[in-house]
């Protein structure tokens, strides 16, 4: 674990203007298509995270992801609150998940890992540390889960995007509708947050590239 240990990652220090784009899966699956087909029509890589129960319950939405070369990170096994859970559940809900997963990607999850709310004690990092585990959290959210109804809009999307823009950010989406409203803001988002990102000079990076550079 070495020089990420103890830490629940919000950006990487790096001198390359690079951006992580990343997307939870925990509910539905309704924008995963457009999502994935952006990506690819722009080639730009990404970074997905999601639960043991969305894996089971979109199993081809998840080969999807890894067979266009997206890394897969573990969100827990039902996205339970961790800081309520005991050691013992979080490693029951750790391992569940990446059998669910890696299942499906033909890759283990670790070390790739975001905790279920962003709910976190020094403890759970110290116990998903331990699992072998870097919890990966955000330079900026998005606030596209909220959706229209939440007086969210695309452009509200890219403006956080774009007015937070650094070297090293981690970019927090969701590959779901709002189960409500039926929005899916982020990937509506989504072409225009690139494009807005390259016109700042930015290029795009997925999290084990950033990991694998060091902090």
């Amino acid at each position: 674990m070495g020089e990420w240990a103890g830490l629940d990652v919000e950006a990487f220090d790096t001198d390359r203007a690079v951006v992580a784009l990343t997307f939870d899966g925990g509910a539905s699956d309704a924008a995963l298509a457009s999502i994935l087909g952006t990506l690819r029509e722009e080639g730009v890589p990404a970074t997905f995270f999601v639960t043991g129960d969305f894996a089971r319950a979109y199993p081809g939405g998840v080969t999807a992801i890894a067979r266009a070369g997206h890394p897969v990170g573990n969100h827990s096994d039902t996205h339970v609150s961790f800081p309520d859970s005991t050691n013992a559940e979080i490693h029951d809900e750790l391992v569940r998940a990446d059998g669910a997963i890696s299942a499906l990607t033909g890759r283990a999850t670790a070390p790739l890992f975001r905790f279920p709310f962003g709910d976190r004690t020094p403890l759970d990092i110290e116990v998903v540390n331990d699992e072998g585990y870097v919890p990966i959290r955000w330079t900026v959210d998005t606030l596209g889960w909220q959706g229209t109804s939440g007086g969210i809009t695309t452009d509200v999307v890219r403006d956080r995007v774009r007015d937070t823009a650094r070297p090293g950010q981690v970019v927090l989406m969701h590959v779901g509708a709002h189960p409500e409203d039926g929005s899916t803001l982020d990937a509506d988002a989504l072409p225009g947050m690139i494009a807005d990102l390259r016109a700042l000079g930015y290029g795009f990076t997925t999290v084990p590239r950033l990991l694998a550079e060091g902090r």
